[in-house]
């Protein structure tokens, strides 16, 4: 599995963070930006790339995207077709998203949660499988219809 990850400058330091922690624990990370901290850059255009990879390839990539509150890298994400980015707060959070609605990208909320608990989140959202029972399966292939007709 390769984590593709990005964060805008109020994300920076966490992804930063993150992306050593996954390194050390053997995943392949591929780092979409920033490269630097930008003080003036805009969340979309990391939310676009980590998806726009994530969607080429949902088998054998995930995404994790970090800004301030998390919303906005959320919102963003979730307007490229095949993606379903949650923003999560709990592991909790992490492994229900995974499990039940086989969520491919997760957000972050830097100002929000330390690394400590990112870790953990983190953890929980690369290891959980989708259950893939026909209740959940059936929910996602109603959200891939209306993502297709555009109702």
């Amino acid at each position: 599995m390769i984590i593709y990850i990005g964060a805008d400058h109020r994300g920076f330091k966490l992804k930063e963070h993150l992306k050593k922690f996954l390194f050390d624990k053997g995943y392949e990370v591929a780092d979409v930006g920033a490269a630097t901290l930008i003080p003036d850059d805009d969340f979309p255009d990391y939310a676009k790339a980590v998806a726009e990879k994530v969607g080429t390839d949902p088998e054998s990539g995930r995404g994790i995207l970090i800004c301030g509150s998390g919303f906005g890298m959320d919102i963003a994400a979730n307007k490229i077709p095949g993606i379903r980015s949650a923003l999560t707060a709990s592991p909790d959070h992490a492994y229900q998203a995974r499990h039940d609605d086989d969520v491919n990208v997760l957000s972050l909320a830097a100002d929000f949660v330390d690394e400590a608990d990112a870790e953990k989140i983190v953890q929980v959202f690369i290891s959980t499988p989708f259950a893939r029972e026909e209740r959940y399966a059936r929910r996602l292939g109603k959200v891939q219809g209306m993502e297709n007709t555009g109702l």
